[in-house]
């Protein structure tokens, strides 16, 4: 397996972790019964929760980008050395972008999305190169 469909592989999976957070906050904030329902209307979280909820669906809509530039690099041998580095540091970033969203953070949340990005866009260069 190269590096940067081990770092996908695991990118992946942080992204299906995302969830357990909120998930449990939401548990025992408002109930197993409430958690497991159907949720018609939407009672709001801790603060916190909230924001780790929208920093797991960021997470989701840019592993699909992700995804594909891997993906596609792999299937046209177009691996590198740069593009294993972009694949370990993207993981990182997506790791620090949720934590920092959670947290509160927006200027790092913002850099670090802002690198997952260019993470992105080395693999790109490296397709069309």
């Amino acid at each position: 397996m190269t590096t940067e469909l081990l770092y996908l592989t695991l990118v992946a999976l942080l992204t299906i972790l995302l969830f357990l957070p909120y998930s449990l906050n939401m548990m025992t904030k408002l109930g197993l019964t409430y958690a497991v329902g159907n949720r018609e209307e939407q009672k709001p979280l801790a603060p916190w929760a909230e924001r780790a909820k929208r920093g797991h669906a960021n997470a989701v809509e840019n592993l699909v980008v992700f995804a594909a530039v891997v993906l596609t690099a792999h299937l046209l041998n177009k691996h590198s050395g740069a593009t294993a580095t972009a694949a370990l540091v993207y993981f990182w970033a997506r790791l620090v972008h949720y934590v920092v969203y959670a947290l509160g953070i927006p200027w790092a949340r913002t850099l670090a999305w802002f690198v997952g990005w260019v993470c992105c866009l080395v693999f790109i260069w490296q397709i069309l190169a």
